[in-house]
C-alpha cells in the first residue's frame, strides 16, 4: 500500500514538482494550496506525512503545524516544513513547533527526497 502525503503549496510550480516527485518515488499525494482546508482534508485523507510551505495566503504553514500537532487523530502525523524565507531562528522555531523536518527552497530534489524517505 503506497504512503500517503498530504502537500500544501500556494505556489503551482512547487505544487506540482512536489507531487511529481513523490508519485514517482511511489507515494499516493493529495496536494492542497489554501491551507483553511487541511484538518478536514487530512482527517478524510489519513496522511502518512503532511509537507507544508511556511509562508501561505490566508493562514501560515507555523499555525498549520500547531493545529496538525494539536490535533488528537492528526498529533502523531510527521510534518515537514519548506520555506523560502528561510531567516535566523526560523528552523528552531519551526521545528520547536512539532515539524520534524526543515528543507530550505529551492529545494534540491536529492534532500527533499532524502527527507520523505527518513519520515516514512
Amino acid at each position: 500500500m503506497a504512503k500517503r502525503v498530504l502537500v500544501v503549496e500556494d505556489n503551482e510550480l512547487n505544487l506540482k514538482l512536489f507531487c511529481d516527485l513523490l508519485r514517482a518515488h511511489g507515494r499516493e499525494v493529495l496536494p492542497l494550496r489554501d491551507g483553511r482546508d487541511l484538518l478536514a482534508q487530512a482527517r478524510e485523507f489519513h496522511p502518512d506525512l503532511v509537507i507544508t510551505d511556511i509562508h501561505l495566503p490566508h493562514i501560515s504553514g507555523l499555525d498549520l503545524i500547531i493545529s496538525l500537532k494539536g490535533d488528537a487523530q492528526l498529533s502523531s502525523v510527521p510534518i515537514m516544513a519548506v520555506t523560502a524565507y528561510a531567516g535566523h531562528g526560523d528552523e528552531e522555531r519551526i521545528r520547536g513547533a512539532g515539524a520534524q523536518a526543515y528543507v530550505s527552497k529551492p529545494i534540491s530534489v536529492l534532500r527533499f527526497v532524502e527527507q520523505v524517505n527518513a519520515l516514512l
